[in-house]
């Protein structure tokens, strides 16, 4: 009996090549008003990956945007590309904003104070943690613990724990009562306001935190799993009052409330 063997008659696609950092196409340009670099960006990716931006006060996925960068001086932008075949090729780009030309959301010289602050548990107040009615409380109101009570509920981050908000690179760093650290970021959305029923604004907008969450940053009901988003109900340069509740959660359900001090 005899075997023979043919080639395939089908064509098949090559993966497309991974191109590398030296070979990327891309732009980050400072828009120009009265011969000043200001504060606007334009990002362009001109290259055959996917994009991913890191700005250091935020991120974008588009192949080109214009974002607002916060601070003056030379700002780093993070340039992520993904190749066909699923390799990463990263690249750092330099900038020079001369002036803060575009006005820049207050909430970040509140949190950061223009450079770094921290923030600490208000024991000013009858209770720094606990919950109370989602769009209806603006503090722990229900089950309401004081400083003294957060170590049973998050080891080390209760009294002598910390926060610290970097503006350059919009860091977080939670640093607990022993000195250890975790370290991450943070972001703002001042467009996601939360309206109640008679018009009143009862968050006025929405801090994410990535890889750390503020102190005992957790949600009870659902197995004290951590919580990243927060709605925003008080922020000054003296004080802040977020709060989350878990999805579905209607008017006057539980939610929890965190309420801090900045250190002078």
């Amino acid at each position: 009996m005899a075997v023979s063997a043919c080639e395939p008659i089908e064509d098949r696609m090559e993966m497309g090549g991974a191109i590398t950092a030296e070979q990327l196409d891309i732009t980050a340009t400072l828009i120009q008003v009265d011969g000043k670099n200001s504060n606007k960006v334009v990002l362009d990716n001109r290259s055959p990956v996917l994009s991913s931006w890191d700005f250091g006060v935020g991120t974008t996925q588009r192949k080109t945007d214009t974002v607002l960068l916060v601070t003056e001086g030379e700002n780093e932008i993070i340039f992520t590309g993904l190749n066909p075949n699923g390799t990463k090729v990263t690249k750092t780009l330099t900038v020079n904003v001369d002036e803060l030309t575009f006005d820049v959301p207050l909430e970040w010289g509140y949190l950061t104070g223009g450079s770094e602050k921290t923030w600490v548990w208000d024991d000013t107040q009858p209770a720094v943690w606990g919950n109370g009615g989602y769009l209806a409380s603006t503090k722990p109101e229900w089950w309401m613990l004081q400083v003294k009570d957060i170590e049973d509920q998050a080891a080390g981050e209760g009294a002598g724990a910390k926060m610290v908000f970097s503006l350059r690179g919009a860091k977080l760093t939670k640093v607990k009562a022993d000195g250890q650290e975790e370290a991450g970021g943070f972001s703002f959305d001042m467009s996601k306001t939360i309206v109640q029923d008679n018009g009143t604004v009862w968050a006025k907008g929405k801090l994410t935190t990535r890889g750390v969450t503020v102190l005992c940053g957790k949600s009870p009901d659902e197995g004290s799993i951590p919580v990243y988003e927060y709605d925003i109900l008080l922020l000054d340069d003296g004080r802040m009052v977020l709060s989350y509740a878990p999805p579905g959660t209607g008017a006057w359900g539980a939610a929890y409330f965190w309420v801090f001090r900045a250190v002078e």
